[in-house]
């Protein structure tokens, strides 16, 4: 049996030796996509002087309180119009500025009436007010996004104002999925005798899939030995990268997952990691054709098998690409903690953000069995209880992964 910390680091030294691929996808297909280039300004941002709201463009002079209208400009109309201390232009916001422009004044700052706009009583102006300036943003040639980062919604205008309408980013990695066990049925089917649905296939599969991997349903296979050797040999023989299987890993009379992957010439790294919920994890490579694939064996209580995912494999995953870790934070406990074992334990937990204190406040679920689908759903993080920590207290700090 290793350690959390043991496991985890086989688990990124291997997975580093997966080879990426990059491929151009459209702008709009890049969302939530990881960026395999570094991005750079193809033109001032903004490319000209423009207006930062509807008002009048002035040239500032600090006793002027009254100038003569000489025309308008809206976005994407530009007009010649050159200012000078006596003249102002109605300007829409993103506008570019007329020449000699120093300051703009919003509309709802004046009066405006026979050809001339007056600055209302209590209005003031401040030279370069409301002004946004060529460049203001980024310059041409200056780095705009760093390449190994997820691409989220509010990165996308920045791209498209970079001139990219197609974007460099990383292929996915394909990650095979498979449940074993006798008790398990569809979850379309109705619930007789000791039979129960296999949550664990959708679950594992949408893991994948929410940190935008793609996902191969190899589906369920009953604990016959000969089935589940045609099942991982139909999985290694495919084009995944990574085999994840729920079941079989433990050591009943019927988990036969591990006596079949080595049989299979799978070379085990590790079996049993001392941590709580999720101990009997195997984790083993496969050389085939020339490639390298990995496969995971995740135990068959649904909280297990998430909570290994999650602290696991999708961490490793996102250190192959580069991804930075934003899902950890330290937050305080509201309620004392029962942890008596020497494991790394990961309790499923209630984590708040309080504004007016600036810091996170947490509390642990009440149950926090292995098979408890509920508070696992309920909750919205994995609080981390290191190994040598015993029965944390109300008021200490604790790391949390955001979930």
């Amino acid at each position: 049996m290793v350690s959390y910390s043991e496991a985890y680091k086989i688990i990124r030294d291997e997975v580093q030796k997966l080879k990426l691929h990059t491929e151009e996808v459209d702008l709009l297909n890049s969302l939530n996509r990881i960026l395999a280039e570094d991005v750079y300004a193809d033109t001032n941002l903004p490319p000209f002087d423009n207006s930062a709201m509807d008002g009048y463009t002035v040239k500032f002079s600090p006793s002027r309180k009254q100038w003569k209208m000489i025309g308008e400009i809206s976005a994407g109309n530009f007009n010649i119009l050159t200012l000078d201390e006596d003249s102002a232009v109605l300007i829409m916001t993103g506008s570019k500025l007329p020449a000699n422009t120093s300051a703009v004044i919003p509309v709802e700052d004046v009066i405006a009436e026979n050809g001339y706009v007056k600055l209302a009583d209590g209005k003031s102006i401040k030279e370069n007010q409301h002004i946004r300036y060529k460049g203001g943003d980024l310059t041409k040639g200056v780095l705009a996004l760093e390449r190994n980062q997820v691409i989220t919604s509010n990165k996308i205008s920045l791209l498209g104002a970079c001139g990219k309408a197609r974007v460099k980013v990383y292929r996915k990695l394909k990650f095979g999925v498979l449940a074993t066990g006798d008790e398990l049925v569809d979850i379309s089917s109705r619930i007789f005798d000791d039979k129960i649905r296999g949550t664990n296939l959708y679950s594992i599969i949408s893991a994948v899939t929410e940190f935008n991997m793609e996902a191969v349903n190899f589906g369920f296979v009953k604990d016959d030995k000969e089935h589940i050797r045609e099942k991982l040999s139909e999985a290694f023989d495919s084009d995944i990268d990574i085999l994840l299987t729920t079941g079989g890993v433990s050591v009943g009379k019927y988990d036969y997952l591990k006596e079949l992957l080595i049989e299979l010439g799978t070379d085990i790294k590790f079996w049993k990691v001392k941590i709580k919920p999720g101990k009997p994890l195997i984790f083993g490579v496969v050389k085939k054709d020339g490639r390298i694939k990995f496969v995971v064996g995740l135990p068959g209580n649904p909280v297990s098998s998430y909570v290994n995912f999650m602290v696991f494999i999708k961490p490793a995953v996102q250190e192959l690409f580069g991804i930075k870790d934003d899902k950890t934070v330290k937050a305080e406990l509201t309620e004392s903690v029962s942890k008596n074992d020497d494991k790394r334990n990961f309790l499923r937990g209630y984590l708040e953000f309080n504004l007016k204190k600036g810091q996170y406040f947490v509390r642990a679920s009440e149950a926090q069995s292995s098979a408890d689908m509920t508070r696992l759903a309920n909750a919205n993080c994995l609080i981390v209880i290191e190994e040598k920590r015993i029965n944390p207290q109300k008021g200490e700090e604790v790391q949390c992964i955001i979930i």
